[in-house]
């Protein structure tokens, strides 16, 4: 519990300063003079390097056991791109700072995923996973709030992302503490019996094939604040008010689809396709009131993502290819949000009607999927 707490700190600090970035970076995008496809197109291309590249990382840390290296790494070029966002000029500098961002979340996530699956054991993996997630959003609601406050307070984009530089060293202090308190995380895992680790199992596979259908028609946020801008709804301020409270949404709902997943195991993640269904429609044809529905179902469907669907890779995959398991997974999920993403952006410009179309067409292929995944057992 301890080593899952330090490491929910890491990330309740880690989202106050990229989740609070990524609540203005669609507005701050269009006012450098991107379009709506730009955006789309710069929120998938960096979902899809931040996924792609787990997989080299899930495969090196493996290998290497070097986890902390990655960790440590992915998290300074990930939380110190974000306070460099206040020196763009143009939208290609500030597309390029949010991609190094995610690259850098690419580098990390792999190697702490696994190192957090090794606490699992006595906790449960849904437990572990929920409350890493919710303490994740804590910080996910406290970021947008702060990036709020300045944009009310001093009315500027700059100032609200050179603020975050606060919350980016916090994060790395504490990530320093943890790496000084556990040397090696592995140990945290008995050592059971040998697990055939020749290949992944079905189950496995299914839940990637799920997942990527579902990545394929998520909205990201980014362009649904990009909408809400040129819809003119509501201003800066409280676009990023709506993000924490999807971020708060997301965090009760780890909390008790964690739990439900350690009682009914992984068609619980069968949730995330079903809200981000819910969520295009209200957010994208609906009013200025639809949109805060549309910010609950998004942040449940995040909220299952993040807990249920990553605590079902840990369990289906032995302790020696847990990295590897991970990486794979999110590179085929990012791969997909960055196509699903590109697709979505420019069908914002061409149809609003087509773009829910498509993103609720695949959430369903998705939820099918999900719900053929047996509940418990090795196949």
């Amino acid at each position: 519990m301890r080593f899952v707490v330090l490491l929910g700190l890491v990330s309740l600090f880690a989202d106050m300063t990229y989740e609070g970035a990524r609540s203005i970076s669609g507005p701050f995008l269009a006012v450098l003079g991107a379009s709506g496809a730009v955006v789309g197109l710069v929120a998938g291309f960096g979902e899809f390097a931040g996924y792609a590249l787990r997989l080299a990382a899930g495969w090196i840390a493996d290998k290497t056991r070097r986890y902390w290296t990655l960790t440590i790494t992915g998290y300074a070029v990930n939380l110190l791109a974000v306070p460099a966002l206040a020196l763009a000029g143009r939208w290609e500098a500030a597309a390029a700072l949010l991609m190094m961002e995610r690259i850098g979340k690419a580098l990390r996530n792999p190697p702490r995923d696994a190192m957090l699956s090794f606490a699992t054991h006595s906790l449960g993996a849904g437990r572990a996973f929920g409350l890493h997630e919710a303490m994740d959003q804590t910080g996910a609601i406290l970021g947008p709030l702060i990036v709020a406050a300045v944009l009310y307070w001093r009315g500027g984009y700059r100032e609200s992302f050179a603020v975050l530089l606060i919350p980016a060293l916090a994060a790395l202090a504490v990530l320093a503490a943890a790496r000084r308190a556990f040397p090696r995380p592995q140990d945290l895992e008995p050592q059971l019996p040998a697990v055939d680790a020749r290949g992944l199992s079905r189950r496995y596979w299914a839940l990637v094939a799920a997942a990527a259908l579902c990545g394929a028609g998520f909205a990201d946020f980014p362009l649904i604040a990009f909408h809400i801008e040129k819809s003119q709804w509501m201003v800066d301020a409280w676009i990023a008010v709506l993000y924490a409270v999807a971020m708060a949404v997301d965090a009760l709902a780890a909390l008790v689809l964690g739990r439900w997943f350690d009682r009914r195991g992984a068609r619980v993640a069968a949730v995330t396709p079903l809200m981000a269904a819910v969520a295009a429609p209200l957010a994208f044809l609906g009013s200025a009131a639809s949109v805060w529905a549309a910010a609950v179902a998004w942040g449940i469907a995040m909220g299952a993502q993040e807990s249920v669907v990553r605590a079902a890779v840990a369990q289906m995959a032995p302790a020696e290819m847990r990295g590897t398991a991970f990486g794979l997974f999110h590179a085929v999920f990012g791969t997909a949000w960055f196509a699903g993403s590109a697709l979505l952006g420019f069908l914002y410009d061409f149809s609003l009607p087509a773009l829910v179309a498509a993103a609720v067409a695949l959430e369903a292929a998705s939820f099918a999927v999900f719900l053929s995944i047996r509940a418990r057992g090795p196949a």
